[in-house]
Order: C-alpha cells, then sequence, then structure tokens
C-alpha cells in the first residue's frame, strides 16, 4: 500500500472523523444479528481511544434513499458499540449541523461520538461537497475502515477527504487490502477460485481478470445455467441472461487457451417452484425437466468440485452455489463452506452472501479469512482501483509535507 495508514499518522488528542461499515442486519424485533462488521473496526477505535483522541464515528444503514427515515437509525449500533467497547458511546441526532457540530466541539479525549446514518442525506450518495464540508467540521484526521463501501464514490468516503488535512486507511481496510495482494500479487500456487450467485454480467470483469491468474475456474450458483444454455443444454426455467451467451462462449475458450480448467456443474437440484414447499429432484444438467428450475448444485457436482480443489493452495470463493437461502437448495453452498474448512490452503471468502452463508454453515472460524466488503472485494477482483482508497493520502505526500 503506497497510501497513509493509521499507525502512520501522529494522532495523539486529535480530532479524528472514522468512515465505517456498520451496515448490520437486524432481526424481526429489530436487534442486531450478526456483529462482524462492528468487531472488525474495534482495533481501530480503541487505537483511536489508546491516542485519547476525539472519535467521530459515521456509517451508512440501509437505503433510506436520502429521507430522514428512523427504521434506519443507528440506536441500535449505538448500544451494541457500547457493549464492546465496554464504554459509554455519544450519540447525535444527526451527523450535520450545528448541534452535531458542538457535540464534536465539546468531545473530550478518549470519547466516542457516533453519528446518525449519513444516508439521511441526499449529499451523501451524491458525493456533494457542501454535504462532506459539513461533515468534516473541525476535523483533523480521516480515517477509512470502511471496506465493504470503499468502491462507492459517496461523501463520507471520497469529497470529505477534500476538508480533512490527513487522510488514512485503518487496521481493518489496511488488512483487507493485505489479503487482498497476497492472492493476487504472489499465491502460493495452484490457485482455484469459486464463483457464484446469480449473474454472469455481474462477474464478467471478475472471470475475465482471472483467467491468466488462476490454475482452476469453478462455476455454480445461477450464473451456472448462463453457461449451459450457451453450450446448447436445455435449461428449463432456471435463471439465464441470454444476452450474455456470446461471452460465456468466449470465457471458456479464453480459459481453454490460457489452460485454465474451467468446471461447470454436471447435475443440479430441481424444483417444480422456487418454493420452500417444492417438489425436487436431482438431474444430469443435460436433463432438466421442461419447466423446473435448477436452484443448487447436486452431489456429483459436489464431488467433482471437493475434488479439483485437492491439490488447491490458495482458493478464492464468492457467490453461494445455490439459493441457499431456502433449507432444500443450501446444500451445495454448506457444502463448499465445509470443504474449505477442512482444505490446507489459504482460504478467502470475499464478503456478501458468502460470509452470510460461511456464518450459517459454523464454519466461519476456520476460514484464513472472511472479507467484510463483497462489492469492493469484486471490484478489487476485477482490477479496478476503489474510491476510498484513492482518496487516502499517499506516503511520500506526508513525508513532503513534513
Amino acid at each position: 500500500m503506497n497510501k497513509l495508514c493509521i499507525e502512520d499518522v501522529p494522532l495523539s488528542g486529535k480530532r479524528v472523523f472514522v468512515r465505517v461499515d456498520f451496515n448490520v442486519p437486524l432481526d424481526e424485533h429489530g436487534n442486531i444479528s450478526d456483529d462482524m462488521r462492528l468487531r472488525a473496526t474495534l482495533p481501530t477505535i480503541n487505537y483511536l481511544i489508546d491516542e485519547n483522541c476525539r472519535v467521530v464515528i459515521a456509517t451508512h444503514f440501509g437505503r433510506p434513499r436520502g429521507e430522514r427515515n428512523m427504521k434506519y437509525s443507528l440506536a441500535p449500533v449505538r448500544k451494541r458499540l457500547e457493549r464492546l467497547l465496554n464504554k459509554k458511546v455519544l450519540f447525535s441526532g444527526d451527523c450535520v449541523g450545528a448541534k452535531v457540530e458542538q457535540m464534536i466541539r465539546e468531545l473530550g479525549p478518549g470519547q466516542v461520538l457516533l453519528l446518525e446514518n449519513v444516508r439521511f442525506h441526499k449529499g451523501e450518495k451524491e458525493n456533494d461537497r457542501e454535504f462532506a464540508r459539513a461533515l468534516a467540521g473541525d476535523c483533523e484526521v480521516y480515517i477509512n475502515d470502511a471496506f465493504g463501501a470503499a468502491h462507492r464514490a459517496h461523501a463520507s468516503i471520497d469529497a470529505i477527504t477534500r476538508f480533512i488535512p490527513v487522510a488514512a486507511a485503518g487496521f481493518l481496510m489496511k488488512k483487507e487490502v493485505e489479503y487482498f495482494d497476497r492472492i493476487w500479487e504472489d499465491p502460493v500456487r495452484p490457485v482455484a477460485a469459486i464463483l457464484g450467485g446469480a449473474k454472469v454480467s455481474d462477474k464478467l470483469g471478475v472471470i475475465n481478470n482471472l483467467i491468466g491468474r488462476v490454475e482452476k475456474v469453478l462455476i455454480g450458483g445461477g450464473m451456472m445455467f448462463t453457461f449451459l444454455k450457451a453450450m446448447e443444454y436445455e435449461i428449463g426455467n432456471s435463471i439465464v441472461e441470454n444476452d450474455m451467451q456470446d461471452e460465456a462462449r468466449e470465457i471458456m475458450a479464453n480459459a481453454r487457451k490460457h489452460g485454465v480448467k474451467f468446471y461447470l456443474p454436471v447435475d443440479c437440484v430441481v424444483a417444480d417452484k422456487v418454493d420452500p414447499s417444492a417438489e425436487i429432484k436431482i438431474v444430469p444438467v443435460q436433463e432438466i425437466p421442461e419447466g423446473w428450475s435448477g436452484l443448487d448444485i447436486g452431489p456429483a457436482t459436489m464431488r467433482l468440485f471437493a475434488e479439483a480443489l485437492q491439490d488447491a493452495r490458495t482458493i478464492l470463493w464468492n457467490g453461494p452455489m445455490g439459493l441457499f437461502e431456502m433449507e432444500k437448495f443450501s446444500r451445495g453452498t454448506r457444502f463448499m463452506a465445509h470443504t474449505l474448512a477442512d482444505s490446507y490452503a489459504l482460504t478467502i471468502v470475499g464478503g456478501g452472501d458468502t460470509d452470510v452463508a460461511v456464518h450459517q454453515a459454523g464454519e466461519s472460524p476456520n476460514m484464513s479469512y472472511i472479507s467484510t466488503g463483497g462489492g469492493a472485494f469484486l471490484q478489487l477482483m476485477e482490477g479496478k482501483e476503489l474510491p476510498g482508497m484513492a482518496a487516502l493520502t499517499d506516503k511520500d505526500q506526508l513525508q513532503a509535507g513534513g
């Protein structure tokens, strides 16, 4: 990383604005059901507290569409954060305005203030400079620890860095990028990539960028049917992107050209309807009945994929193998989680639904690393720069400034 990190910056007693990603799931009672994203930022927040900083924390939560909707208030997050820090966390009724400015000015050394949801204002998603200026206030240092939102050029991620003298990566951001560099720049080979999810179009750039960098690509999830259709298989009512047939054929041809082994499922679980009560059967991928939908990989594919991964020393996984939210169609995804957990390889899970599935399988502690960002992780895999990283201060810039 050529960007400043938190330990590079003199922080003692300073007013620090910390952008985190506390966009956590809530249960039906409004309680946080998974606080992994909060726990992941504790090293950064505790480091700032130990430095006697005046800590101002900002995050988005849900999709309030630029309006004040208390369904998306950060009140539950404040409650859990207090418990995790074992410390009182002040909470503002907004993220900008005179009252917020006063609360920030009155912060004492080691005190923590959580701002209300930045997405209550349209200026956040619009990367509005005036909104960013108001957010920045009198803060002296900006720390971005929101890897999960680093692919978005929003005001609290991008524009705000124009109004705070120094911008650096937090410990979580640094860790995420360092793990990615390990698998991207000098991985232990062979490298295998497992890709799932619904759409080829969502992962087209990723797959093309992986070809030539990995030895094996394994395809599951809804996107497998676009490849099968491109091979002129009948796929019934399975999800498919008809406008991606040519791209799918090009990907497979490109893999052959570069000597990359490209694995597609050989059987799948099909259902007469997408419903927990559906009738299901296991069929070869060439024999999907008319009117039925493929919703998970089958047992023969599980064995095939497990064998393909046996000699891998680095495994990258992004995207579930089927409609894992429904029990009947979760076995393929759970199997992959258990397979990676038992592997001797460096196993890196690329956030989003995959992260949830690994948690549900009870295998989180057995993965080498689970990313906190689905979209950001995919953007790195495409070879693109993250706005949240690009906006940070270069290391040589701080040195030049003394």
